[in-house]
């Protein structure tokens, strides 16, 4: 089971410090909605936290799932016609075959290899079969050594991996990735922006 993200911080905290609009819009929304249509489409949010991303989406189509209770709560609050679950026992609440996108936002840098290679078995079965995986995650990039030594230090993620292993994960679960974008948040932050769909069989 994954741990609860940055769990130092209470939700509100979590929201206003680490997920401040104006921040999540620049780095988040705004690389993913010019790229993406989601009228009618089915979201799953893995790792949705607060809910910080869940405006880009039309709400009777959105779930969010969160292994922090108290940051479901929180985000049940702050936007009441949104869709929240706490994720247990590692299933998701949602029916086989029935979303989208997958939206992975800076989650997989928190679990391990071997966890994820788990939860990709939840999401094959979620999945429609022309379904997507959108994922935004920090990324080591050759020659950024400073910025690299920052997030290690500076992230509670354990697993911060490089472009390669990112795009591994899924490659090894028959997803075909294509990158999308690379680019700098903030100061010293680096992201790797990418797609995932099932292999043509």
């Amino acid at each position: 089971m994954v741990a609860p993200l940055n769990n130092t911080y209470s939700p509100l905290l979590y929201h206003r410090l680490v997920r401040p609009k104006w921040f999540t819009k620049k780095y988040i929304h705004d690389q993913i909605t010019p790229r993406f249509a989601f009228n009618d489409k089915v979201v799953l949010d893995f790792g949705s936290g607060t809910g910080a991303n869940c405006s880009m989406f039309q709400p009777i189509h959105y779930i969010g799932i969160d292994p922090d209770a108290k940051r479901i709560h929180y985000a049940k609050k702050q936007y009441p016609n949104h869709k929240f679950h706490v994720f247990e026992h590692g299933k998701l609440p949602v029916d086989d075959g029935s979303v989208d996108y997958i939206l992975i936002i800076a989650v997989l840098h928190h679990i391990s290899s071997e966890e994820i290679a788990e939860y990709m078995k939840e999401f094959k079965r979620v999945l429609k079969p022309d379904g997507s995986f959108i994922v935004m995650e920090p990324c080591m990039f050759k020659r950024k050594p400073v910025s690299n030594w920052f997030m290690n230090f500076y992230d509670d993620g354990e697993y911060i991996r490089n472009e390669e292993e990112y795009i591994q994960l899924f490659r090894e679960n028959e997803f075909a990735s294509q990158v999308i974008n690379r680019f700098r948040k903030g100061f010293f932050y680096h992201e790797l922006f990418f797609t995932a769909n099932p292999r043509p069989t």
